[in-house]
């Protein structure tokens, strides 16, 4: 069934896929919410979970100077932290699982290398097509100077 469909048709429907896929990535980048875990506390201090908080700052990687040194507990976990301040006014650093910018340009370095590897085998496809029909075409010149 495939090879029967036009070239026009096939670039379209991939288009629209493709736009489908995009679509669907941004909204559920925007709308879903990541699942609160057991993080690691710095101090011991649980204030955020029977307080209001606010983020600071949010989940970022520590610096390579604070893993090392251990001088922050938090980032010797999972090497990520958010800061934290509560409705007390007490400030409070906790461990978190990904950081949410490194996380998208991995994405699109990954799907950027996709585009890449799509365009030159399809670009490499062409040549092919191109050369073996080249191929045939002077085979059938041969044929047809052979039988006059």
């Amino acid at each position: 069934m495939i090879e029967t469909c036009p070239k026009k048709r096939m670039v379209f429907a991939i288009t629209l896929l493709t736009i489908a896929t995009v679509f669907v990535l941004i909204v559920e980048s925007r709308w879903t919410e990541s699942p609160r875990r057991n993080f690691i506390i710095e101090y011991n201090s649980t204030c955020y979970t029977h307080e209001d908080f606010e983020i600071i700052h949010d989940c970022h990687p520590c610096t390579d100077y604070e893993i090392a040194s251990k001088s922050q507990g938090v980032c010797v976990h999972t090497h990520n932290k958010e800061i934290l301040r509560c409705k007390s006014g007490e400030t409070v650093s906790r461990s978190c699982d990904k950081v949410a910018w490194i996380d998208e340009r991995n994405f699109w370095t990954f799907e950027g290398i996709l585009i890449v590897v799509g365009a030159l085998s399809t670009g490499v496809t062409f040549l092919r097509q191109r050369s073996l029909d080249r191929k045939v075409m002077l085979k059938v010149q041969r044929q047809l100077e052979q039988s006059v």
